[in-house]
Formats: structure tokens, C-alpha cells, sequence
């Protein structure tokens, strides 16, 4: 890599210097198993918010930057950055010479060290960081842990080299990116906002906009069906988050009557042989118990998994259970979702020219003899909003007698393609990969670009490169490492060098 008409074209020689304790620290930072949990409180009035794994993967990055050479700072543990001062952009007089230093503005560079649920069906340990035919695998590899390192020890290769920021550099960690980004609002209720930065956590070449991110829920409560013999629905428990395609679904049912077991595996075995779909069944006791394997993948691109949701659902839909409410919800969600990934059963499936269609997953399913919840996340265009898709789902809704819970929102965002930052980035992106023809993009994944303004998400997946984010066997090859740390050096380099007025 070499920085024109800088002092730092010798870069590369500090990135390579560095690169097995960039892996090795990666490595560290994979195993701690940093996915939410319950919050913990210690004797002393300490609290962990997002739990103790989370917590320990934390402090461990926060110790990394110190020993570094960077200044730390810890908000409560519910977020903190790694900084390196500014001296503030120079003034000059007439003549070109510099007679101060204005005050340096803040580059933020927003990553997370929380990660979705591993699941199962891995080939690696998720949490063992295991390097093998040049990949290195585990739970956050890619997203967002791998990234974040990469940021680091791009500051350091730049402040190895000698070099001095004009606008103070701030590595911030989020620790609940994953579950509802609130850390990230009490970072900022506490700390001052960056002036502008980039999130290392989507995609190259750059994203520009990001579509709206709804998460709420489906419910109804069922009447009993008191002295009826027959098919019992006890309980359908499905998926891990609402952000993630369920790679499973389990159903446990009951019934009393002689033979009922035996037809329900014999419809099992014509629809595994009809749809091809991984549908299991097998006696629990006096119950019987029906699993569905899918393939997960991001909420974001459901198109890339098979939710096991829904391969319950179209399978259940052949019983007959004696709680009619067991029976309309099973029939609600065929009729008006099933497989469909863009709303369109709803009639929500708007779309754009800029950020194209709407995105709908179903993330989980809860069902008891009681009542019935389904989860849902929906990435909807920038042109439209919470309110219109509310006002469509209503009557639909209220003909099931359906209840609406709303859980979080996150607006859509948006910045020009001629915005000097983006044209900037997008430069520096296309230098070193080679890669002129991708364009930026409009996603419909949710990150920290949201959580302040003149903030875009920057890498790091590269175009055409398999999407292994929240999915088993996560990994990051380390010739992709290396590529996306020579880009961030010169993003880092760019962005704070100069002075952005956006």
C-alpha cells in the first residue's frame, strides 16, 4: 500500500510486521463466548448489562487498546472506545502558514463484540478461533469481531509509522449490537458524538443507505376446548433471534386415541418425500415430538436460508387439532405467510428504485395450549415507513383477532452517492481491492450507521465472497484479513487527515 504524498508509504512494512498478533489477538477475542445473557451484578453494586461473556470480551479489547498505546474509556459497561487524540485540523494565514490548530473533530469507527447464538451443526469449536487452510473460524469472525481487530491494528500500523491525526480517532465498541443496540444509546447519552465514520460491519464497496428495521410481534390467546378427545397441540418453540432465519422448529403433541400416532408419521414420511424438507418425528413419552431443520442465515437476506418456521407450519397444516384457535393460527400463518419472504400474503411488500423490496422473516415462534406469538423482523425501502406498514397489517389483524406488539424500530437511512466521504471511501476501497465495477449499496441489515449521523457502514464482506454472517462455520480467510486492514490504514488515514464538513 503506499499513501501519496505522505511520510507513509512504507506502511506495508508495519502492517506485515504486525499481522501474527493481529490473527492472535482475533483469536483471543473469538473465544470469549459474547452473547447476550441475563445482566449480572456483582457484590460490590457492579453491573454487567448484556452478562458476563459479553462483559469479558469487553474488557479484553479495552485492554488490548491501552496496551497498544491508546487511551480507554469504559461507559458503565455498557459501551466504551479506544481513542487516539487529534491535534485539530491546521489554521494558516495568508502566506500558507500555520498559526494554530482549530479543534480536532472525532472520526468514529462504530464496531461490536456481541454475537447471535452459535446454534448447532458446526464443524469448528464456534468459540475455539481456529486457524486452519488459512481461515480462522468462529462466532464473530466475520461480524463483527474480525473487523474491529482489523480497525486496531490498522491505528497502530498508522501510529507505528509515525503518523500524527489532525481529528482524534475513536474505536467504538458496542456490546448489543446484535439484540437492540440500546448500549449504544447510553454511550452516547454519556459520551460526545463522532462528527462523522464508517461501521466495519456490512459490506464493500460501501453502503450508502440502510432500509428501515421493524421487529414486533404477532400474538393471540386461544380459548380452551374442555372434554374433547383427539389432537392435542402442546407446544411449537422455533428459531433463536429475530434477526436470524430458524435453522429449527420443535412440536410436541398429544392425543388419546388409538392409531392417531401412526397416521401422523405416515403423513410425515409422504411430505418429507413431496417437499424434501428434513421433517423428524418420534414418541416422547405419551407425546409425540416433530422437528424441522432449515438453513440459517441472516435476517437480512432470508432468501439465503429455508426457515424451519415455516416448514412446521405447511406440515401442521395437515392435522387436525381439537383447539379450533390451535388450528386458525396454524391456518393464519399459511394463508398469510408461509413461505413468502417480502410480505406480499400481507400486502406489505413495498418497494423502491433506491433500496428495492421489502424483506420479511419470520425469526421465532412460541406457541403453548394458551396462546401464540410469532416474531418478525421486516428491512422495509427508504421511501416508505412503520406507520403505512401498521395501518396494512391492521385489518388482517383484527379479522384473526390477532393482537400487534410492538418491540423496536430503527428508520431507514440514507446518504448521496456525490457525498465527499463516500466518494472518498469508495476511492479507497476500489484502489486496493482492484474491484471499479461494484456500486455502492442500500442493505437491509441494521448497523451501528444508525445510531448517530454521517456514519456508513464499510465492509467488511467483499463482493461475491459467501455471506457467513450468523451462520455455522463462520470464518474469515486471512487473505481477506489482510486486504480489508490495508483498506481500513488508508480509510482511517483519509478520514482523519483531512476535515470532512458534512
Amino acid at each position: 500500500m503506499e499513501l501519496e504524498n505522505t511520510p507513509l508509504k512504507d506502511i506495508e512494512t508495519y502492517l506485515a510486521k504486525d499481522e501474527k498478533e493481529l490473527v492472535e489477538a482475533l483469536q483471543k477475542l473469538i473465544q470469549f463466548k459474547s452473547e447476550e445473557a441475563p445482566a449480572v451484578r456483582l457484590k460490590d453494586g457492579t453491573v454487567y448489562p448484556y452478562g458476563e461473556g459479553i462483559q469479558q470480551a469487553f474488557e479484553a479489547a479495552l485492554a488490548l487498546g491501552r496496551k497498544l498505546g491508546f487511551a480507554v474509556k469504559n461507559i458503565d459497561n455498557y459501551g466504551g472506545h479506544i481513542e487516539w487524540p487529534g491535534k485539530g485540523s491546521p489554521i494558516v494565514d495568508e502566506e500558507g502558514k500555520v498559526i494554530g490548530r482549530e479543534n480536532p473533530k472525532i472520526v468514529g469507527i462504530l464496531g461490536h463484540l456481541d454475537v447471535v447464538p452459535a446454534g448447532s451443526g458446526w464443524d469448528f469449536e464456534p468459540y475455539g478461533g481456529e486457524v486452519k487452510d488459512e481461515r480462522i473460524y468462529g462466532r464473530g469472525t466475520t461480524d463483527n469481531k474480525g473487523p474491529v481487530v482489523s480497525c486496531l491494528y490498522a491505528m497502530k500500523a498508522l501510529k507505528d509509522a509515525g503518523y500524527e491525526p489532525n481529528q482524534t480517532i475513536r474505536l467504538i465498541l458496542g456490546l448489543d449490537e446484535e439484540t437492540g443496540m440500546s448500549g449504544m444509546d447510553y454511550y452516547f447519552n454519556h459520551v460526545e458524538r463522532p462528527d462523522y465514520g464508517f461501521t466495519p460491519d456490512a459490506d464493500f464497496p460501501i453502503i450508502n443507505g440502510e432500509k428501515g428495521n421493524l421487529i414486533f410481534h404477532f400474538a393471540k390467546k386461544f380459548s380452551k376446548s374442555p372434554g374433547m378427545k383427539g389432537l392435542e397441540l402442546r407446544s411449537i418453540k422455533g428459531g433463536t433471534a429475530p434477526n436470524s432465519v430458524a435453522d429449527g422448529c420443535r412440536t410436541v403433541v398429544r392425543s388419546d386415541v388409538a392409531g392417531a400416532y401412526d397416521k401422523i408419521k405416515e403423513k410425515a414420511a409422504a411430505y418429507r418425500e413431496r417437499t424434501g424438507h428434513k421433517l423428524n418425528v418420534k414418541g416422547v413419552g405419551k407425546s409425540l415430538e416433530l422437528t424441522t431443520q432449515g438453513i440459517a442465515s441472516h435476517g437480512a437476506y432470508p432468501e439465503k436460508g429455508l426457515n424451519a418456521i415455516s416448514i412446521m407450519m405447511d406440515f401442521l397444516k395437515e392435522l387436525n387439532f381439537v383447539g379450533e384457535d390451535h388450528n386458525d393460527f396454524i391456518g393464519f400463518y399459511n394463508q398469510y405467510i408461509g413461505f413468502c419472504l417480502d410480505g406480499a400474503g400481507l400486502g406489505i411488500d413495498f418497494e423502491d428504485e433506491v433500496s428495492g423490496k421489502m424483506v420479511f422473516n419470520v425469526g421465532m415462534i412460541d406457541v403453548d395450549p394458551e396462546a401464540g406469538k410469532l416474531t418478525l423482523n421486516l428491512r422495509y425501502p427508504i421511501t416508505s415507513s412503520d406507520e403505512e406498514i401498521f395501518e396494512k397489517l391492521d385489518g388482517t389483524l383484527t379479522k384473526y383477532n390477532m393482537g400487534l406488539l410492538k418491540d423496536s424500530h430503527k428508520a431507514p437511512i440514507y446518504m448521496e452517492m456525490d457525498n465527499p466521504m463516500v466518494r472518498d471511501l469508495w476511492d479507497v476501497y476500489k484502489k486496493h481491492s482492484g474491484d471499479t465495477e461494484s456500486q455502492p449499496l442500500v442493505i437491509g441489515g441494521g448497523t451501528y450507521a444508525r445510531s448517530t449521523p454521517n456514519v456508513v457502514a464499510y465492509g467488511a464482506m467483499f463482493p461475491g465472497d459467501p455471506d457467513l454472517m450468523h451462520q455455522k462455520n463462520e470464518s474469515l480467510s486471512l487473505e481477506r484479513l489482510r486486504l480489508m486492514t490495508k483498506i481500513y490504514t488508508e480509510a482511517i488515514y483519509k478520514l482523519s487527515s483531512g476535515e470532512y464538513n458534512i
